[in-house]
């Protein structure tokens, strides 16, 4: 197995444990905020492996820059870029959701 292989294998478990996390996090934050906990460190959570998850992808692309494997960028870059923008945002919108319904909440009560 090439140094560039291995290299290659490690970024995507990166990838997939950071995203991994990112989503259960994300899970639990809402959850939390549905029982009536203390959400803010699993939103804290969600939100920080979602950037570890954005970082590990790009020492992915790096790599394979790196090992001037262009049939790997050419194939999956582009659709990794639009479904990154789209599940990043998806996780910024699900993990601040309970900060705004409980201003919301906050506001209906004053």
């Amino acid at each position: 197995m090439s140094k560039t292989h291995t290299k290659n294998i490690g970024g995507i478990i990166m990838w997939l444990i950071f995203g991994g996390i990112a989503i259960v996090a994300t899970f639990l934050n809402l959850y939390l905020y549905k029982a009536g906990k203390n959400y803010h460190l699993a939103m804290a959570i969600g939100l920080s492996f979602t950037a570890l998850t954005l970082a590990a992808s790009y020492s992915m692309v790096s790599d394979w820059v790196n090992a001037e494997d262009w049939s790997a960028l050419l194939d999956v870059v582009p659709t990794m870029s639009i479904a990154f923008w789209v599940l990043t945002l998806i996780s910024i919108l699900l993990n601040i959701t309970p900060t705004f319904l409980e201003l919301k909440n906050k506001k209906q009560m004053s």
